[in-house]
């Protein structure tokens, strides 16, 4: 996508700075054929070898050779589902028709519009072949909403631009092609002349992406999570850059740009908690429970509204210091370590985090008994919800519908997507990301929120903090907790 600074939709005039990039999530499903992961990979593989080749005597080569090598193994190991080979019944069984796309002489031809998949795509290798006319500008939406909307804000759009046209010589490093339009720029120097086909994988797992071009990486597992986009004008580009799943889409702006060869590949979720002893913080996280002590830890404070993130703002240093104090006393009544877990005793109130924070991502193990009841409070604010799904006495509250919702929103995640729990007595892992007011949730491994906009439940003439403490609920229940790793985030 290039946009004027007349038209989103438009091209970019010669000699004026141009608009946003977008990404379009790949779609991968089990191929029904034996030898498709053959098909799929050995002109990668090719590739490889040819940009090694060729390109020797150039300082960058072996570098980008070498760094297009460490993603083979699993381009080779993904089980690859056909989206488009050639066939006009393909576009109608895999696609939304949005855009205009029709198949011209076995490939598609982009007249406009965007072309979507049916189906939402979270972790995935994407995989096609594109041929540029001089000028040409289209796009690759990934996790992006359906309705789709302009990708370049709704998502994120990676960007497919013949950048060597004169009309592009002004762009932002962050427009050309293999840009995380408007929010990454990409290594410059893969695409081939105009009127060639070129090969370009997506790999999008978690908050990393990957991007090769016809063999060399130019988006080296950007960790998402910690871009903040540009602005365009007043609008700020890739406003779902951290949407966690969502449908892949072309993104056409007119040009006869052509595809071929589309497929798809999911990959296993990367927000599973593996490989690490209890209590034991995985590389880049932070443990705040050493399964020993209540270090990093103290007593919400309760009375006067004092739970409440806005009141506590108005009080007095004076007033808040005497609360902790019987905070704090109430917090080694009810809160303990037993086993190398905190465990509540159902008595008293909430343990809070001994810090505030803005962004970041949690990992959080818990246990409840039948009929549990719980949860976990983002900077102070209700809740995303613990509970036991088999509870008769919650039915109408939605308790059969599972743990992870963030239930006080009136709307949007309120409700799991799907129910992940595992049967009470057993462990369950939440994996959370916060980023301003977006939330997006796992549970055990599965996605089960996707980037709602968490409310602020104790006042609706505030706004959901930008950095509060992070609280375990009392709920009246006995419930256990471990596992609990932070990394901050921009």
């Amino acid at each position: 996508m290039i946009e004027s600074s007349f038209s989103r939709r438009g091209f970019l005039q010669a000699g004026v700075a141009a608009g946003a990039v977008a990404a379009a999530p790949p779609i991968f499903a089990r191929s029904k054929e034996p030898n498709m992961i053959n098909r799929f990979v050995a002109p990668f593989l090719l590739s490889l070898a040819l940009v090694s080749s060729s390109c020797a005597a150039e300082t960058a080569a072996p570098a980008a050779a070498a760094d297009a090598a460490e993603f083979a193994p699993v381009i080779a190991g993904a089980k690859f589902e056909t989206l488009f080979s050639g066939k006009a019944e393909e576009v109608a069984a895999n696609f939304e028709t949005v855009g205009n796309y029709p198949v011209e002489d076995g490939v598609l031809v982009c007249k406009g519009g965007n072309l979507v998949t049916k189906k939402d795509y979270a972790d995935f290798i994407f995989d096609f072949e594109f041929l540029l006319p001089k000028g040409g500008n289209n796009g690759v939406g990934i996790r992006a909403p359906f309705p789709t909307g302009d990708v370049a804000y709704t998502c994120m759009e990676l960007q497919i631009l013949d950048d060597t046209a004169e009309q592009y010589a002004k762009l932002h490093d962050y427009q050309f092609h293999g840009s995380i339009y408007g929010v990454n720029p990409p290594v410059r120097g893969s695409l081939k002349p105009v009127g060639e086909w070129n090969h370009q994988t997506i790999i999008a797992q978690g908050s990393k992406l990957t991007i090769l071009v016809n063999g060399k990486v130019v988006q080296d597992k950007v960790d998402l999570s910690t871009k903040v986009p540009h602005m365009n004008d007043k609008t700020q580009y890739a406003q779902g850059l951290n949407r966690a799943s969502g449908r892949i889409c072309f993104a056409g702006h007119g040009d006869p740009v052509k595809f071929r060869n589309v497929k798809v590949a999911e990959l296993p979720a990367a927000h599973a908690l593996s490989g690490t002893a209890d209590n034991v913080a995985p590389a880049g996280y932070t443990a705040l429970f050493d399964g020993k002590t209540l270090s990093n830890w103290k007593g919400l404070l309760f009375g006067a509204g004092l739970d409440q993130p806005h009141k506590r703002a108005q009080a007095s240093a004076e007033v808040l210091a005497a609360a902790a104090v019987k905070a704090d006393e109430d917090m080694v009544k009810h809160w303990s370590v037993v086993d190398g877990a905190l465990r509540f005793d159902g008595h008293g109130h909430s343990l809070a985090s001994a810090k505030k924070y803005k962004n970041f991502e949690l990992y959080v193990s818990w246990k409840i008994h039948a009929n549990g009841d719980s949860g976990i409070y983002l900077r102070g604010s209700p809740q995303v919800q613990i509970w036991d799904p088999a509870n008769s006495k919650e039915v109408g509250n939605g308790v059969q519908k599972g743990s992870g919702g963030i239930w006080n929103n009136p709307q949007d995640g309120k409700f799991p997507m799907v129910k992940a729990d595992k049967p009470v007595e057993e462990w369950n892992t939440f994996f959370i990301r916060c980023i301003g007011d977006k939330v997006s949730i796992w549970l055990n491994g599965q996605l089960i929120v996707n980037h709602a906009k968490h409310e602020y439940l104790w006042d609706k003439s505030f706004p959901f903090p930008a950095e509060e403490q992070f609280e375990l609920q009392c709920h009246g229940n006995e419930v256990f907790f471990k596992n609990i790793y932070l990394r901050e985030l921009p």
